[in-house]
């Protein structure tokens, strides 16, 4: 357990656990050793993007940022840290449960903040290799070179490459992901410093459906992709092939007089394509508003062919980040700017399948109209954000009193449009300010003992296609979302007030609240008949959260070392929502994905030739609904690791390494796929009979053992 001294409630994983655990480990799936985090697990090896809660919020609402770079989609926020960085390299990941940083460029820390950074090259050449394999195939071979000073110009870089691959863990289907690393460093004097860093990912994955709660009870484990190859699921189309390519130049500069500037140019790129199946009509379908007679070299007919959908997409985004500051006496004062600009494309081509569920791009996909590409999503869209800072701090008693006092004003333009006959609106364009204030006080009355008190703010823009343009379907011809009203950006103000021991054992006590306003559940369900998902943002209105955070750790003792922590929240929602032209009755009802008890326990040894961690959580029921109907019932999991470093041969040192994950293979449901307002029909509160939609859910990984060789050579 790190020993924090911010005026936050922040959880901190080092290095040195994360080399411990699985050489395929994903960031989600260690953050879930630390308090108030529920991360789901799609397998030992997944390269898609990862669900996780914190403190009731989801992915879409946790700001990540990876080097100075955020590592969400600027418009989804979808998190693709899989494709950030491997394990192997990670220097650290913290997670701030309550708040965020001022400085930090995020689109979307609503009240939560995830950091990764990434190790320092080393001092002197050094080389490292490790092979990885276990169950279901699942194999990985990784190698790192760091040069050393390079001549004598004060540069020091590394540069890794890795590739990995295996079976599902359940049902057919493959994994696989090409990933390098590279960084250089060069001091500039005593005190400043600048740092390149570099990351590329391609990665190819068989999909799987996700269940509903009826397939689940009906098939467990069993629910697998389908195999049946005139069937729009078929596992063989239903594939993410997604890249990314980042690059980012870090440069911190200390001046005379107390003043600094920390300076981050950045960009990243996200791409696909996905692909999944769905039937489309012959004749009398839809493109946009506007029938078709029948698909152009089709003879008219009543029937549905079986296609396949290719959706090539990509998001780009650029930015800036000053941070200037001025350390005067007792008082710190920092100004920081962010510029960040982003644009997105998707499209949808619709390639037919024959008979045994193959296609090919050459074939040509469908046209109706004599050559106009058959779609129902043809979307463009654009992002410029400007964000402003200014913070003051203040350190009295001689450091014992720190406050701080900032606002973060953050001016956001985003663009839609959708190139549809008929589509309504064709284009639009938002515009929306918003002030985030933020005080911090701490005060440390004795060298061990630490008071903290925060009240932070925080901002998340509506994260869905679907809250300003529609996709229309191909066989009705009308929306299958609308647009949101109101448009505004989710707000919360939240409070901590945490306690803090640093002696023989280390220990953090927090009591939070948070109010949330215009919070938005993205609704997300299968068309009946296909693997398309439709999503539409709903304004849930208000939610309100209250709970006690505990986190205790004990200093390494004979190589042993413990870690537990324990959260209990209460969740409500503050009004009924509008749904189908009525109200749902959601006032008071527990929100979505929010436990009310969780807990986590860990067991550390090294003794410097032997290692092992054992890491235990327990999650309790959690809903997957507004009218809480339906939802995930408790689980719990424990993995374990196992590991030996070997006498040394020359100059080569060798480890040897176990990894056992859900060592007892327990059965569940980790997380919610896609929310919805309500599982089963509802009475509105004006009396309407409303209908209700099946949420969908992740199955949490399955037993896996990996053992692991490595060595470093230096």
């Amino acid at each position: 357990m790190v020993v924090h001294t911010v005026p936050k409630t922040v959880s901190t994983l080092t290095s040195d656990f994360i080399s411990k655990q699985s050489p395929m480990s994903t960031p989600a799936g260690l953050i879930a050793n630390l308090p108030g985090v529920v991360a789901s697990s799609q397998g030992p090896l997944t390269t898609s993007f990862e669900s996780f809660h914190i403190r009731g919020l989801d992915r879409t609402e946790i700001g990540v940022i990876y080097e100075g770079i955020p590592a969400a989609n600027p418009f989804t926020y979808s998190v693709y840290t899989t494709s950030m960085v491997d394990p192997e390299n990670m220097g650290a990941i913290s997670v701030m449960q309550g708040s965020s940083d001022m400085n930090a460029p995020v689109y979307n820390a609503v009240g939560a903040q995830i950091s990764m950074s990434l190790r320092r090259p080393a001092t002197h050449p050094v080389l490292f290799g490790q092979a990885s394999g276990g169950t279901r195939s699942v194999n990985k071979e990784f190698v790192r070179f760091d040069t050393g000073e390079i001549g004598h110009s004060k540069v020091y870089g590394f540069v890794s490459g890795s590739y990995s691959s295996g079976n599902l863990w359940r049902g057919p289907g493959s994994v696989s992901r090409w990933h390098m690393d590279a960084a250089l460093t060069r001091q500039w004097g005593h005190k400043s410093e600048s740092e390149l860093v570099f990351g590329y990912t391609k990665a190819d994955q068989t999909s799987w459906l996700y269940p509903t709660q009826a397939q689940w009870q009906q098939y467990g484990i069993g629910y697998t992709a389908n195999t049946d190859p005139t069937s729009p699921g078929y596992y063989q189309i239903y594939k993410s092939n997604t890249g990314t390519v980042f690059g980012a130049l870090k440069n911190h500069f200390a001046f005379a007089h107390g003043l600094s500037l920390d300076a981050t140019a950045y960009s990243v790129r996200f791409n696909g394509p996905y692909s999944w199946g769905t039937p489309v009509p012959v004749s009398n379908g839809y493109l946009g508003t506007q029938r078709y007679d029948h698909l152009d070299g089709y003879p008219p007919s009543s029937r549905r062919i079986q296609a396949v959908v290719n959706n090539p997409w990509f998001t780009i985004s650029s930015g800036l980040s000053l941070v200037g500051r001025w350390q005067k006496s007792f008082n710190t004062l920092s100004v920081s700017y962010w510029y960040s600009y982003a644009n997105q494309a998707v499209e949808r081509y619709y390639y037919p399948l024959s008979a045994q569920g193959q296609w090919t791009r050459s074939s040509g996909y469908l046209t109706v109209f004599g050559g106009r590409r058959l779609t129902e999503d043809a979307q463009n869209a654009m992002q410029q954000l400007n964000a402003i800072a200014l913070n003051d701090r203040i350190s009295l008693l001689g450091g014992k009193l720190t406050v701080d006092a900032g606002l973060k004003t953050a001016m956001v333009s985003r663009q839609y449009t959708m190139d549809l006959p008929g589509a309504d609106p064709y284009k639009s364009v938002r515009n929306v300010f918003v002030p985030v204030p933020q005080i911090l006080l701490s005060y440390r009355f004795a060298d061990a003992h630490q008071i903290y008190v925060n009240g932070t703010t925080g901002y998340r823009m509506p994260n869905t296609l679907s809250s300003q343009v529609s996709t229309y379907s191909v066989f009705t011809g009308r929306p299958q979302s609308r647009p949101l009203d109101p448009y505004e950006p989710e707000y919360m103000i939240g409070e901590e007030i945490g306690y803090r021991y640093s002696g023989a054992l280390i220990a953090n006590l927090a009591y939070f609240h948070y109010n949330m306003t215009h919070h938005q559940i993205t609704s997300t369900s299968y068309v009946p008949g296909t693997t398309n998902l439709i999503s539409q943002a709903i304004d849930a209105g208000g939610q309100s959260a209250d709970g006690v955070q505990l986190e205790l750790g004990t200093r390494p003792w004979h190589g042993l070392s413990l870690h537990a922590s324990g959260q209990f929240m209460k969740s409500r929602i503050g009004n009924n929502i509008a749904y189908q032209g009525d109200y749902l009755p959601t006032k008071g009802k527990q929100e979505p994905g929010a436990p009310r008890f969780l807990a986590n326990f860990g067991l550390s040894y090294d003794d410097g030739a032997n290692f092992g961690t054992f890491n235990f959580r327990y999650s309790d029921a959690q809903y997957a609904t507004l009218m809480n109907d339906q939802g995930i019932p408790a689980y719990m999991t424990a993995d374990l690791s196992l590991g030996r470093r070997l006498p040394k041969i020359g100059r080569v040192a060798p480890s040897l390494q176990l990894n056992l994950i859900n060592v007892t293979d327990q059965h569940y449901l980790s997380s919610v796929y896609g929310y919805t307002a309500a599982a089963r029909p509802q009475r509105g509160v004006f009396g309407s009979r409303l209908a209700g939609s099946q949420p969908t859910y992740e199955i949490g990984s399955g037993f896996a053992a990996i053992v692991g060789l490595s060595a470093t050579y230096e």
